[in-house]
């Protein structure tokens, strides 16, 4: 039986403080997430698995197994690209990093789910589009959020749902609170922050963990429902981990790329 409940891309606050090991598959998609393009040679990306203790042969085992899935693709000379749904998701994460959202009026997007006779897995596949586009379930099938941003919903569920727009009678900062676990999300925020305070990005020893938290600071952004300020409590800590791990994270890749270049020396 699956699990229907809270089937989003988010990172509880519990869980931040304790990160989940990471496979070879999601090493090197995390990996692939991180860079501009989103490609990279497959030497480049056995490498960084090593710092894991995965050896090339489950290093390119889980290629293989990424581009037979349809994530990822290669052009025959040793590189590969991210495809489908983790290009998909690389597109939001970049979106999730620069936080942008145009002026809020007091309007109100509604999505309806109008599909019946479903399966359990196309259930569960559709509440996870919803989600991912930062939409909250007011109840059964009915998903809402404000028109600050854009909902970008996948092709598929054109069929399945339908859009609505306006205000609502509601007080919209009691219903933001009602949707959205705002408090959770500012304190995992806010766990981040120290733990990127602690962990100094240009260490060689903390490249591993660096990564780790990197993939969980990006998890934690994508959870963000970007709303308009004032719907948010006082003191949201959204831009200040922002602007924190874009530095950090600048620091991190100029460090990772010194430890590339000396292990092909090497």
């Amino acid at each position: 039986m699956i699990d229907e409940s809270n089937i989003t891309e988010t990172v509880r606050a519990t869980d931040i403080s304790n990160d989940k090991p990471l496979t070879a598959r999601s090493v090197l998609a995390s990996a692939l997430l991180g860079m501009e393009p989103p490609e990279a040679p497959v030497a480049r990306l056995v490498r960084l698995a090593g710092l894991f203790a995965i050896n090339e042969n489950r290093a390119r085992v889980a290629l293989s197994r990424m581009v037979a899935a349809g994530e990822a693709s290669t052009d025959g000379t040793g590189r590969y690209r991210l495809e489908g749904d983790l290009l998909a998701r690389k597109v939001r994460q970049s979106f999730s990093r620069s936080a942008t959202f145009r002026r809020w009026k007091g309007q109100w997007t509604v999505v309806v789910a109008t599909a019946t006779a479903e399966t359990a897995g196309e259930r569960v596949r559709r509440r996870r589009a919803l989600a991912a586009a930062r939409l909250a379930e007011l109840r059964e099938g009915v998903w809402l959020r404000p028109d600050n941003v854009d909902v970008d919903l996948p092709g598929w569920l054109d069929g399945d749902v339908v859009r609505l727009g306006g205000k609502l009678e509601e007080d919209p900062r009691a219903l933001a609170g009602r949707l959205w676990d705002l408090g959770a999300w500012a304190g995992g925020a806010g766990v981040l922050l120290t733990r990127l305070a602690a962990t100094a990005p240009g260490d060689r020893a903390l490249l591993a963990p660096g990564f780790v938290l990197s993939a969980s600071v990006l998890r934690h952004l994508q959870a963000d429902p970007l709303l308009p300020p004032e719907l948010l409590p006082d003191q949201w800590p959204g831009r200040e981990l922002r602007a924190v791990y874009d530095d950090w994270d600048r620091r991190y890749r100029r460090g990772l790329a010194a430890w590339q270049r000396s292990s092909e020396v090497g």
